[in-house]
């Protein structure tokens, strides 16, 4: 057998192993989902409009789904519905090394499934969330999606999952969110209807360069760090005396230069912390007490 041959087989295989249990999301299709459990759908966050959403399977049956969890942040939903039997993606370990060849497989509008090949082109990606917050540790590919493929699934030559594909970069370019053990983790929390924890210390910040151009603007010289343009009225931050104007420069020992390092320490920080901030040339250091919540930081 040719290597194209091999190729055309492989395709095959996998589009009829998978197709079931690849759905579309939305009535006009904004995306893909997969079946990651018994009445169970896996999609992006971003694909989700309301508390329902009508889910297309292969065969084009379509039907209303309820939206169990939604993570913003992670641009993940799982939605519960009447999966007809459709059975449940196994999982792959959700590690890739550049060169692997893959298969990306969506929805097509109206029922049915697209299959593409590509190859693992880079791992340990990053790209920001529809909340904003940065999403790491994502697998960049080539096999080619369509509009409506986002949730999707990446698969491995056995076809099981090994991401679920949320971000197009262009130029041919994709990235998908690894499937493995800690999504698991977050599936089945959201499948539970478990909004994931946030420590949040209850302040707005800019970007690292406005921080230096205002600091500049009055005559303080550059410092890395966060700077804090608002603090919420009774929020962590607020009760630690971190006020408007501080620049955060470490969270819990660890140096702080833009806002996503601060996210970042936030999420390992173990309760109480240290922040330490300067204000104006005068540094100094608080301690933030007890507050998990959903939010920005």
């Amino acid at each position: 057998m040719s290597a194209i041959q091999e190729l055309q087989t492989a395709l095959s295989d996998v589009a009829e192993r998978v197709g079931p249990s690849i759905v579309g999301i939305g009535s006009r299709q904004r995306g893909s989902g997969v079946v990651v459990g018994d009445g169970r759908i896996l999609t992006n966050a971003h694909n989700i409009r309301g508390d329902e959403v009508t889910v297309t399977f292969s065969d084009g049956r379509s039907t209303r789904g309820r939206v169990a969890g939604v993570d913003v942040d992670g641009d993940l939903a799982v939605v519960t519905v009447d999966s007809n039997g459709a059975s449940a993606l196994k999982w792959a370990d959700g590690v890739a090394a550049v060169g692997t060849v893959v298969f990306g497989a969506a929805a097509t509008p109206g029922g049915g499934t697209r299959v593409t090949l590509g190859t693992v082109s880079a791992v340990a990606r990053a790209f920001r969330g529809p909340g904003g917050r940065k999403i790491a540790g994502s697998i960049e590919h080539t096999a080619p999606l369509a509009p409506g493929s986002s949730g999707g699934a990446l698969l491995d030559a056995e076809g099981r999952l090994l991401g679920l594909n949320t971000n197009r970069l262009g130029e041919g370019f994709y990235l998908a969110i690894p499937a493995d053990a800690a999504l698991r983790e977050r599936v089945a929390a959201l499948g539970r209807g478990e909004a994931p924890p946030r420590r949040r210390l209850g302040v707005a910040v800019a970007p690292a360069h406005v921080a230096r151009r205002l600091r500049r603007s009055v005559g303080l010289p550059e410092r890395d760090g966060t700077l804090v343009r608002g603090v919420e009225d009774g929020s962590d931050a607020d009760r630690a005396g971190i006020r408007e104007g501080d620049l955060i420069v470490a969270v819990a020992g660890k140096p702080i230069s833009n806002p996503d390092e601060l996210v970042e320490a936030l999420a390992s920080a173990e309760t109480p912390f240290e922040v330490t901030v300067v204000r104006g040339l005068d540094e100094r250091t608080v301690v933030v007490g007890s507050g998990v919540a959903t939010g920005e930081a």
